[in-house]
């Protein structure tokens, strides 16, 4: 078992959080070079990170803002394709479980009233529960939740919850591991060992794996869902610099 591979599965979140900025500059001035180019910061290395709980995806993890794919994958959507960095009117963002390499960016953003919230991580604003959000309804322009849901026992709910805090006309990114090879989602809540359940799910704090069903989940709540594969409008020579994982789906969620 690889070192990263080990400390994942050992280490409990939260901590990891607060180890990583600690070792992040550490380990990005050990790497730079001019291979690969982490878009979000535009800072580029000679080789990306192996990340994984399973199975260790080489060039994923950025080492300057520790994105992985699907956060690049999102920023370049996010940047090309909507007016999230550019509205003339101040948007309201949740961001359910933020991520560090979206965190002090977005804070930064000055057409952004940006609000992160989690019940564990140790750097979201509000302490709450995804199933039970302490907001009003219609309230947020912009939601984000990714790689949350599979972590939540009633997806539906959270999904609802999602849908309230949403204003009409307001868009969210939803993303979540995804098999894509699966027509339906599978879920076994008899499966409680952990290394049995890393097995089967993917990682060991997951409930379910999602198949291509989780789009119509979405819909049956009330969104309008694009399943972008943002990937295609991407050059080739471009995947590989940005390190960016083909044929990944955003999917793009909307409250009409």
């Amino acid at each position: 078992m690889s070192v990263f591979k080990s400390i994942l599965n050992t280490i409990p979140r939260p901590w990891l959080i607060k180890l990583s900025y600690i070792v992040r500059p550490v380990i990005a001035l050990s790497l730079k070079g001019d291979k690969f180019t982490d878009p979000i910061d535009g800072k580029s290395f000679r080789k990306f990170l192996p990340y994984g709980y399973g199975k260790q995806r080489e060039n994923a993890l950025s080492p300057s803002t520790l994105s992985l794919e699907r956060h690049r994958l999102m920023w370049l959507f996010l940047q090309d394709e909507t007016n999230f960095f550019s509205s003339p009117k101040k948007l309201k963002v949740l961001h359910i479980a933020p991520e560090q390499c979206f965190l002090d960016i977005f804070r930064k953003q000055k057409n952004l009233d940006y609000i992160t919230a989690d019940l564990e991580s140790p750097i979201a604003d509000v302490k709450a529960d995804i199933c039970n959000l302490p907001f009003k309804d219609n309230e947020f322009d912009v939601v984000f939740c990714n790689h949350v849901l599979e972590h939540i026992t009633d997806d539906t709910k959270a999904m609802q919850e999602l849908f309230r805090v949403m204003i009409k006309g307001g868009f969210g990114i939803f993303q979540i591991p995804q098999d894509l090879s699966r027509e339906k989602t599978f879920e076994d809540n008899s499966i409680t060992d952990k290394k049995e359940r890393a097995k089967i799910f993917g990682q060991y704090d997951h409930v379910r794996v999602y198949g291509r069903d989780y789009f119509d989940k979405l819909r049956n709540i009330g969104f309008k869902v694009d399943e972008i594969d943002y990937t295609k409008k991407i050059a080739p020579e471009k995947l590989e610099q940005f390190c960016l994982m083909k044929g990944e789906i955003l999917p793009v969620c909307y409250k009409k």
